[in-house]
Parts: structure tokens; sequence; C-alpha cells
């Protein structure tokens, strides 16, 4: 369990300000962490940090270990003398109220080139030896997810799976003579990385020395379009010949859907998993606190059972529970890295099993207070019902509206019942009234 108590605020980079159309990790960051500090917090909660795909969700990324480089400050790059002054200049007047990702991505990418080329061309021996040690140090996924990148940008963003049979089965010969041909691109990749995990460490050294930690996240299932399943096929259920996912990960009909959820990621092959170790999934924890003092576990009960759906189907109606090996994992998981800073997404579908699991490690499970109020005393999410402190109250995460605009949502009663629980007048403090309430909890 976290063996203190504190409060903090949830808030990805991404949505910080910036004049590159996304928050990344420069000056407004650094300020985000002086304010924290300033206002007596003591804990900066993100979403997942990787490479992000179609889409553009942290829940779905390239690589379960790269970092995104959008997130990289153009900046601090200039600051390195890796840009110009004119370089940054005449940028487009992005959306103040959200990140137009193609358009960031139009701009962003080709300065990360840039970079990457005035590296090679003035960088120092000292800093090219650093870079060299990243590489090395990194090594083991590193080099398969510049390929990865390499060949997508070759392929036309197509998946892996509809490249060339040789290449899309890793044959070695292929994969030399890709390397070989994409040569450029590797270095660039590799170069992105590097910057990525330099500037992160420097934030978080930062945050860490002003009293804050980082809390990260974990989604549990990859994308079928990543690295880690064109380069661990194995490890997942996919068909031999196609490489398409066999069975489909998401979640039961319930009270919110009567067809329930389809997520689209191939589920584990946990027979695999077991054969190893576990070595991917612990690579994977180990990594993510590389940046990172607390991680969540999302959708933590797919390590008790999850709910597979066979490929080809349009809803997730004809899914069934499967049993994971999550006991196992956790105590090989302990046994070569220690007690972890775990936090355990124990929403949805949570039975008796799933609360052994999640008590037997002592990972703090999750209350959420929007999910409070269904006239039910018995509620599970209301405060005077917490019978374990070992857990992280929060308003609502980034699942949830705004505390205002889920209020403006509720009907006349429920927002009555609210109001009376709470103690307010009318809608004007209902954001302050529900922290004052999850501050006030024995969580």
């Amino acid at each position: 369990m976290l063996d203190f108590r504190a409060s903090g605020v949830l808030l990805h980079p991404t949505s910080l300000p910036s004049r590159f159309g996304i928050g990344d990790l420069g000056e407004n960051a650094y300020r985000f962490v002086d304010f924290l500090a300033n206002s007596d917090q003591q804990i900066w909660q993100i979403l997942p940090i990787g490479p992000t795909g179609y889409g553009n969700s942290p829940y779905l990324s390239y690589s379960a270990l790269a970092g995104n480089p959008l997130l990289i400050s153009p900046a601090v790059l200039q600051q390195q003398d890796l840009l110009t002054w004119e370089d940054l200049q005449h940028l487009p007047d992005f959306p103040l109220d959200r990140v137009d990702f193609e358009r960031v991505i139009e701009i962003k990418m080709p300065l990360l080139r840039k970079a990457s080329d005035r590296f090679q061309e003035i960088a120092s021996d000292e800093e090219k030896g650093k870079f060299q040690s990243f590489c090395n140090r990194h090594n083991d996924w590193l080099s398969d997810y510049a390929l990865f990148m390499s060949l997508k940008e070759a392929h036309h963003s197509s998946s892996w799976n509809q490249w060339a049979a040789d290449i899309s089965a890793r044959q070695p010969q292929a994969m030399v003579e890709w390397a070989a041909k994409l040569a450029d691109d590797l270095l660039f990749h590799k170069f992105v990385q590097y910057q990525f995990f330099y500037q992160w460490q420097n934030l978080k050294q930062y945050a860490n020395e002003q009293g804050i930690k980082l809390f990260g996240d974990i989604p549990i299932y990859v994308a079928h379009d990543s690295v880690d399943v064109w380069a661990h096929r194995q490890i997942f259920q996919l068909d031999p010949d196609t490489g398409e996912a066999t069975l489909i990960a998401g979640v039961p009909p319930d009270y919110f859907s009567e067809t329930g959820q389809l997520w689209g990621n191939p589920v584990y092959n946990w027979q695999e998993l077991e054969k190893t170790d576990f070595k991917w999934w612990i690579r994977r924890v180990e990594a993510i606190l590389e940046y990172v003092d607390i991680v969540r576990i999302d959708h933590f009960r797919g390590l008790q059972a999850y709910w597979a759906v066979p490929h080809g189907e349009t809803t997730a109606i004809k899914g069934t529970w499967l049993n994971a090996p999550g006991d196992k994992f956790f105590q090989r998981l302990e046994k070569q890295l220690g007690k972890l800073p775990i936090v355990a997404e124990d929403l949805g579908v949570i039975t008796p099993e799933v609360e052994a699991l999640r008590d037997k490690f002592s990972f703090p499970g999750m209350k959420i207070l929007q999910f409070a109020f269904d006239g039910d005393r018995a509620n599970g999410f209301l405060p005077y019902n917490y019978t374990d402190r070992n857990c992280i109250v929060y308003t609502g995460t980034h699942d949830n509206d705004t505390t205002l605009g889920w209020f403006n949502e509720r009907s006349p009663e429920e927002k009555v019942q609210v109001i009376d629980y709470l103690g307010c007048i009318g809608n004007d403090g209902i954001h302050w009234a529900m922290i004052r309430l999850a501050l006030g909890s024995v969580g």
C-alpha cells in the first residue's frame, strides 16, 4: 500500500498551455509543478505517455515502453541549439480549447526531424556518447520500436500484419535489409526517444525536489498495431497465419451498455507469458517506473479474469470470462522488483476474487464520488461507507465529465440529493464542495 496521505491533481501534460498546439515538457510543465507545490499538493497524476496511434488516445499506443514524441518541448530543443529562433516562428493559430492532433503532427514532427539532423551535425563527442549509452541501455525495446515506426512510415501507416510476409513475420534477412535501408529513420526515432527520456527525467527530478510525486498509468492492453504485438506475437492470442487477434478484449453488457464494450485490443496468451516468468510484463512495469513514482494499472480486474470476445463479433455480447494468473504475476513481480507503489483501477465488474487479489498485495483501490449519488445509502462510493483507508478518492477521472458538467446533467431529484449531502447552496460551488468531500474522506 501507499504509506502516506496526500492529495493532488490529475492533468495530462497535453492539456498544459503551449504555443505549439499541445502541452509539452517545457516551461509550463515546470510552472504546473510550482502551482502544485505552492498549493500544498503532493501528487501530479497523468495518463499513459506512450506514442499515440490512430485516434490519438493515450490508451491506444504504438509502444508500451516508448514516450510520446508530441510531448517533447521545441523550446527546450532551441535551448540546446538543435532548433533556431527562426524554426519556431510563423506557427499557426492553434485552437485554445482542444488539441488539433493532425495539425500538431504536421508542424511538430518536421521540427523534430530538424533537431535530429542538427544533433548529428553539431553534438559534441560527449553528447553523442550519452546518446549511444541511452541506446545501449534501452536496446531491448528501442531497436524494435525504431524499426517498427520506420516501417510504418515506409508502408504509409498500414498495420504490421499488412506488410510483406517476410518483414511482418520478422524473418532475420528481411530485418537486416530493412534496417539498413531505413538507417536514417531508425536514428531519428532513437534520437526522439533520447530527447523524450531526458526532458521527462529533468521534469521528474524537478517535481520530486519540490515534493511532488508523479503518478502514471499502465493500460492493461496494448494496441494490435503496436511494436509489442509485432515483436512478441507469441504472448498474444493471434491467428498464426494472418496475425489478426483471435480473441478481442472488452467488457460484457451492463447497465450502461446493452451490447457491452468491444475495445479491439488482442488479449494475452497467459500460458506463454507464464513460461517466461512474465518477462514482458515485468519489463513494462520496470520501464514506467523510470518515469513516475506511483503507477495505476488500468482495468485491474483483467489480471484476475478478463472478458474475451471471438474475432469477427461486432459487439461484446458473445464474450466469455477467462481466468488470468494475476496472483502468480504479482508474486513474480514482487520477487523481482520488490514492493511497488501500484494502484488498482478497481472499477466496473468487481468480484470478490478481484478484491482478494487487490488486497493480497495491499494495492489501493479507487473511489469515484460522481458514482456515489444514486439514491442508495449503501452505495460503496459514499465516503461514510468506506471500510478501508487504503484507497484513493477522486471527484472524477478522465473517464468522467467535469464535476459541474456532471452535476448539470443530474435530474432535479438527484441534484437535491447531492446538494443536501454536500451542504452547499446552488451549483456555483459544487466543484469545491466535492473536492472538500474527497479531502475529508478516510481515503
